[in-house]
């Protein structure tokens, strides 16, 4: 469609004189019915050209002088491309005029239909008599603003600008302040508005912004943090198109939030009560929300209070945003009287405001808790969803009661939440913590029989329990397998496997296995440098362990109490306790506090040597560090 719209561009060299346009073929009653007759007819019939050629001949009217009011009548773009087609194809016809390709922009913006706009547009503004209205462009400008097209957006703008010295419509403005604001790009916000101030000479009318306008620059103003800045360009704006309301304190008070300065946010709020402005539940809401941050539940309370005193109905976003600062910051307690006091009040609590109870519930390992909320779900008729059971599955494996945890995974896929990688992945994570890694395996198959593709976390835990259990050929299965779905393991799953190969005594694979790590571009990490090291000094290689642990040093990566331990355990078990003790010293010197591997290898070396007075100093000292 797009060529054929190319082709039938063309300017007007010779016009005829049956050429009209809508000033002198004015949209009578009669041409009215009869627009809304090919409409009908464009819209409903698939062979439609013999009808509408006939319709339009017995009423003695030429396509093109009705093509216009045509487009504007459709409702399906599609159509209107195919009318078109037909009108510019005919052999007597006359050629569209600007106003009928005016019509067809609006049409194509109206249904977003980009790829032939962008045919149109160029070929359009190249002919002075095709060059389409102010209204036509302020369509396109809007529905590219409105799509993320932004820079499609910003160009038009200009463009229309430069050649017609006219500033679009303020909706369609605000439109283009928005998706700049929206995509991040607050200086060419800025900039424009500016510009349009400018353009304004400062007038206290000013046609070309308004109340919306400056509120959406201080929005953007306000999510870089910029709080200070938008309150200035509010009082600069006063009584300039710009009439204060409760809008622009919200905007403010939620920026100053946002940042943290919830005292400046606060002195705004009292500032808008002074001035006679009624808060509203934005304004209380964003107040909650840096409370709640702030963890000053004191004030959480007494603005609660204060809206039910003003009768200000308490959305459920707002209790929310309550329960979850409660849930987070430890007060599970506090946040369950808080769901009992939002229904006492008769609002309603939503599938957000249990599972976040129920998460923390959880997580304080309260599972009778989680039950008795997860059947309040049920009884109030809200459906459970993959955050209501997740949870609850990962808890059940922690404790070991699988057979709940399943039976919880076959709930929530017949309330029509299908169990996604992280439902599946609290599940195979709990089954191989306690060591039900073949079960695991299990619910790995039934995953990708569901469509459902294990994520490299998955995979490396259930290799790591696989070389726990010493079946590493089937943890290298998986490694294929992973591979073969796609999935690039990360390093921590080549560290498991380092590790399973060094468990299975496999030390030659290991060490071929780490340094391919390294080669692909991988950076080991500390679980990966721990697991080779531990290879060295298993196999008494202990010059490649401390050589290892200094690469380790070099790549910035800081050894644990972990790195220390094995070490020193290596030199213990190669009757070198001058050199374990070296490395002790090291350990405290870089302020890595020695643990209870560390003291009981150091004590069974003191032991080995005969030096039970060196023991027991040293068991001594393990005590009096805790």
């Amino acid at each position: 469609m797009s060529k054929t719209l190319l082709s039938r561009i063309k300017p007007l060299h010779n016009p005829k004189p049956k050429t009209s346009s809508p000033t002198n073929f004015p949209l009578t009653r009669r041409i009215n019915e009869l627009v809304n007759e090919v409409c009908q007819i464009l819209q409903t019939q698939d062979q439609w050209e013999h009808t509408v050629e006939t319709r339009l001949s017995e009423e003695e009217v030429v396509p093109s002088d009705i093509a216009h009011h045509v487009f504007d009548k459709l409702k399906d773009a599609h159509v209107g491309l195919k009318f078109f087609d037909w009108v510019s194809q005919r052999p007597y016809g006359c050629p569209l005029d600007r106003f009928a390709y005016s019509s067809l922009l609006k049409l194509l913006a109206k249904f977003r239909v980009f790829p032939e706009i962008e045919t149109l547009l160029p070929n359009l503004t190249t002919f002075e008599d095709k060059l389409p209205t102010l209204e036509a462009l302020d369509a396109v400008i809007k529905a590219y603003s409105d799509s993320n097209l932004v820079d499609k957006a910003v160009e038009l703008y200009y463009f229309v600008l430069k050649t017609y010295d006219l500033v679009p419509h303020v909706v369609t403005v605000n439109s283009l302040l928005h998706g700049l604001v929206k995509d991040g790009k607050i200086k060419a916000a800025r900039q424009l508005y500016d510009e349009l101030v400018e353009r304004s000479g400062g007038c206290v009318e000013n046609k070309f912004l308004d109340n919306f306008s400056t509120c959406i620059i201080v929005t953007g103003l306000s999510k870089e943090g910029k709080v200070e800045e938008g309150r200035k360009l509010i009082e600069d704006r006063w009584g300039k198109g710009c009439v204060p309301n409760v809008v622009f304190y919200n905007t403010l008070i939620d920026g100053y939030c946002k940042k943290g300065d919830i005292r400046s946010a606060y002195r705004l709020f009292n500032e808008l009560k002074l001035k006679s402005f009624l808060p509203t539940v934005e304004t209380y809401g964003a107040l909650i929300n840096g409370f709640c941050k702030d963890r000053n539940f004191e004030k959480v309370d007494m603005l609660v209070r204060e809206m039910v005193a003003r009768g200000v109905i308490i959305s459920v976003q707002v209790y929310n945003s309550i329960i979850h600062a409660r849930c987070r910051h430890g007060f599970t307690e506090e946040a369950m009287d808080t769901l009992r006091k939002m229904i006492e009040a008769g609002s309603k609590p939503d599938i957000v405001t249990y599972n976040t109870l129920i998460s923390y519930s959880c997580k304080d390992e309260k599972i009778q808790e989680a039950e008795k909320l997860l059947e309040q779900v049920k009884n109030i008729g809200l459906v459970p969803t993959k955050f209501t059971y997740t949870p609850m599955i990962h808890a059940y494996c922690k404790f070991g009661d699988f057979e709940r945890a399943l039976s919880l995974l076959a709930e929530m896929t017949e309330y029509g939440d299908k169990p996604d990688v992280s439902t599946y992945g609290a599940l195979v994570h709990g089954l191989v913590v306690s060591g039900e890694v073949d079960v695991a395996l299990v619910i790995r198959d039934k995953m990708i029989e569901r469509g459902v593709l294990p994520d490299a976390g998955i995979y490396n835990v259930l290799m790591s329990g696989l070389c726990k259990k010493m079946k590493l050929p089937v943890a290298r299965q998986l490694l294929d397998e992973m591979l073969g779905h796609g999935i690039l393991p990360d390093a921590y799953v080549y560290a498991t496997l380092v590790d399973g190969c060094v468990r299975n005594g496999e030390f030659h694979e290991a060490k071929k296995l780490f340094e391919k790590t390294i080669e692909m571009g991988m950076d080991p990490d500390l679980v990966g440098y721990n697991a080779m090291i531990k290879g060295y000094c298993k196999f008494g290689l202990m010059k490649d362990a401390v050589a290892c642990f200094s690469r380790m040093q070099k790549s910035k990566i800081a050894p644990d109490a972990f790195s220390y331990s094995t070490v020193i355990d290596g030199y213990v078990k190669q009757h070198d306790l001058r050199l374990a003790l070296t490395m002790l010293a090291h350990m405290v010197k870089r302020i890595c506090m020695p643990n209870v591997v560390t003291y009981s290898s150091l004590i069974y070396g003191f032991c080995q040597n005969g030096d039970l007075v060196g023991a027991e100093d040293l068991f001594n000292r393990m005590q009096s560090n805790d």
